[in-house]
């Protein structure tokens, strides 16, 4: 089969830059009615803006604990008095304003995924308590002072306080049910597993981790005439974004209870940090409409836990992009080159037998080697008739290409549709000059798969270029926020504790 024939047949993953463009006004309008009207997408948070930007530092050592989609992070964070300069690990900035101490990192296990919340949240307990009996070796913590305790957490959830949640259907594989009190979760998890020497852990503040990044970003990131932090954006298992909205833009019934701001702050002018959820359902009637849900993505949705659930999530995140390359490369070896499923090695004719991790690595001149050893490698052929040969390597690394250039301009789209449904974009140059726009982003997937950043930013830049005919009033950057779960999870606390509800 000529590779003009293979274009023909990657042909429904294809997206220009105008489609884009009309993909981001479709999205910023679908996120305004989200926002408005939504129970499931657009949650807001009891963050506000002026506790993401507060005037005055608080530094100190805080526990925090960040539960991903794949992997559990327990440590301490430090907050620094004077930053410091020319580190390695340093955020965004040009200098260190924190340490990350004691922290320990464990997978998730799927029989923890596929089990009840309470052996769940017991094992992350035993974790938590792990740690703190490390603090308390080495910082001699006292165990009768409460242990304020900064939780991120990477699932759906709802919030009436910065304290409180309460959780939400979950996805990425887990069957733990909503409904559920996350804090009370948590605590009685580590007070199964604390000892009378150590301290008792209080919950001070839950994020989201696209909230937590969020936190972390405009925390790190340097305050300057003309560019601000303005949204975080998580690519990773799964994907989502996180941006202030004013509080007005949300439904009288999704406001929170209460709203942590500080002294002498007008609850009129509130902008709160709204974790949008934005791979939601609610998401997908731009997609359709413009043609962007192919065949292969309808069949990847029903075969998912909940069918429907997260369109946009199938699209762009690490957890499925695999199995959808999976998916067409079985379609196109049956249908379009006539060879029977049964020859391909049977890792391949399984659900999720072909990992986005793999095909990040596959393409010509990869570190990992020839695509065609690492084929042989990964998936060695056991029918006498298959052999991986040159052009079924090409097929599956074009095909590898094709998804990634495909979830790069949805990013992208979805990332300006936000920053207009926001009101950050404006309609023409401001008098100061062009405004710049700082996204801090993190995840696996759009650091490692194929050219996911470079793409991302580059359709970034053709979507404003051709909205605002060659003079985008504003300039996007997105700029590396990595580890700002666990970091976000540590400066809110003191955020926390120094702000108060209204």
């Amino acid at each position: 089969m000529t590779l003009t024939t293979l274009d023909e047949f990657l042909q429904p993953l294809a997206a220009s830059s105008e489609t884009l463009l009309e993909l981001s006004r479709a999205l910023a309008a679908t996120f305004v009615t989200l926002s408005a009207e939504s129970v499931d997408q657009f949650l807001p948070t009891p963050i506000s803006e002026s506790v993401l930007r507060p005037e005055r530092r608080d530094y100190g050592r805080f526990l925090a604990i960040d539960i991903g989609g794949s992997n559990l992070r327990v440590g301490f964070v430090e907050l620094l008095d004077k930053p410091v300069l020319g580190s390695a690990r340093q955020g965004p900035g040009p200098s260190r304003q924190l340490n990350r101490l004691l922290e320990q990192s464990w997978p998730i296990r799927e029989n923890l995924k596929n089990g009840n919340s309470d052996s769940l949240f017991a094992w992350i307990g035993e974790r938590v308590a792990h740690v703190v009996r490390m603090g308390c070796e080495a910082w001699s913590l006292a165990p009768d002072s409460e242990l304020p305790m900064g939780v991120t957490f990477s699932f759906p959830m709802q919030q009436k306080s910065l304290a409180e949640a309460t959780l939400m259907p979950m996805g990425k594989g887990f069957a733990v049910t909503s409904k559920q009190d996350l804090g009370g979760q948590l605590a009685r998890g580590y007070e199964t597993h604390r000892t009378a020497d150590m301290p008792p852990v209080r919950i001070a503040a839950i994020a989201n981790d696209a909230v937590a990044t969020l936190v972390s970003f405009v925390y790190q990131f340097p305050a300057q005439a003309g560019q601000r932090a303005s949204m975080s954006l998580i690519v990773g298992t799964g994907c989502n974004a996180t941006i202030p909205l004013k509080l007005s833009s949300l439904h009288e019934s999704k406001r929170p209870a209460s709203i942590s701001v500080l002294p002498g702050q007008d609850i009129a002018h509130v902008r709160i940090a709204v974790n949008t959820e934005w791979s939601i359902r609610g998401s997908a009637p731009p997609l359709r409409k413009l043609g962007l849900i192919s065949r292969w993505d309808t069949e990847l949705d029903q075969a998912g836990e909940i069918p429907g659930f997260q369109p946009l999530e199938y699209m762009t995140a690490g957890r499925y992009l695999g199995e959808l390359a999976r998916l067409i490369f079985v379609d196109y070896y049956t249908t379009a080159l006539r060879l029977p499923i049964g020859a391909l090695p049977r890792k391949l004719q399984q659900r999720f037998g072909l990992t986005t991790t793999f095909i990040s690595h596959l393409y010509p001149g990869s570190k990992k080697g020839p695509m065609q050893q690492q084929l042989k490698q990964e998936f060695p052929p056991e029918d006498p008739s298959f052999h991986w040969t040159l052009d079924l390597a090409e097929t599956l690394y074009r095909i590898s290409r094709a998804i990634e250039v495909r979830a790069a301009g949805i990013i992208a789209a979805s990332t300006v549709g936000l920053l207009r449904c926001a009101g950050e974009i404006p309609d023409a140059v401001p008098t100061g000059g062009v405004t710049v726009l700082a996204v801090g982003y993190t995840g696996g997937c759009i650091e490692h798969f194929q050219n996911y950043l470079a793409d991302t930013k580059s359709f970034i830049d053709d979507i404003l270029d051709l909205e605002f005919a060659g003079q985008p009033p504003a300039r996007v950057v997105l700029t590396p926020c990595h580890d700002g779960g666990i970091t976000g999870a540590g400066i809110l606390v003191p955020a926390a504790l120094a702000s108060y509800s209204t």
